[in-house]
């Protein structure tokens, strides 16, 4: 029998090849979703509309975004690191709802989840700049949830961190004995979250099932960080 927790809904997700993208878009589907695999950069100011618009109707926006993290200390980071970042995590984001927003509020029906980073809910060294660029994400959630929600569109975000994925936590990282040992000391699960394990609580976030949730911040991060 086939899975229609997503069925009949067109996802659009950006950066398909980055961050959480490929296991999205795998697992979306199985769930019956018509995914829309968007591998364009979204640097450029009109990049974001342009996605949404060849995209066709968009009943959910999963806003992906990724960068290489900067691990620079604070006294060290220049004022190109911080815009570029910035540029990359930060500024798309406003951009998308924009331009996928006013159709949802048309047919009063829609979903924007963010994949962020639990590096917004707690410090860690060498991340300022790119926590700060997580932090400015949930930021924009909570606000823009609040005008969306009268609109029956739910806006929430994902705060993930050591999450099995080929931006941050490629095979080649898993693999170093130094790492093995941190993810024991640190990270109360003692293990990577499987990316499965983080896009099947995407897709029930995407679900109807799920529409009671406004301007959520979900820490998926084995315990690392649980606010």
């Amino acid at each position: 029998m086939p899975d229609t927790l997503l069925g009949g809904l067109r996802i659009l997700i950006t950066q398909a090849d980055d961050f959480m993208g490929p296991t999205l878009c795998e697992v979306l589907a199985e769930h019956g979703a018509d995914v829309i695999a968007s591998r364009e950069s979204l640097i450029d100011p009109t990049a974001p509309a342009a996605v949404v618009t060849a995209a066709g109707r968009v009943d959910v926006l999963i806003a992906n975004l990724a960068v290489p993290a900067p691990s620079t200390e604070a006294v060290s980071i220049t004022d190109d690191e911080w815009r570029s970042t910035f540029a990359a995590l930060v500024d798309p984001l406003p951009r998308l709802v924009r331009a996928v927003l006013p159709s949802m509020i048309e047919r009063k029906s829609g979903r924007i989840l963010v994949m962020g980073s639990a590096t917004a809910l707690r410090g860690m060294r060498r991340t300022a700049t790119y926590g700060a660029a997580r932090a400015a994400q949930i930021g924009y959630v909570l606000s823009a949830a609040l005008e969306a929600a009268q609109h029956n569109v739910q806006i929430n975000a994902i705060a993930q961190n050591f999450v099995e994925n080929p931006t941050y936590y490629p095979v080649e990282v898993q693999a170093r004995p130094r790492f093995q040992e941190f993810m024991k000391r640190e990270v109360p699960l003692g293990r990577l979250v499987s990316a499965r394990e983080d896009a099947e609580f995407a897709a029930y976030l995407c679900s109807k099932a799920a529409a009671c949730f406004v301007g959520q911040v979900f820490p998926v991060a084995g315990g690392w960080a649980i606010r």
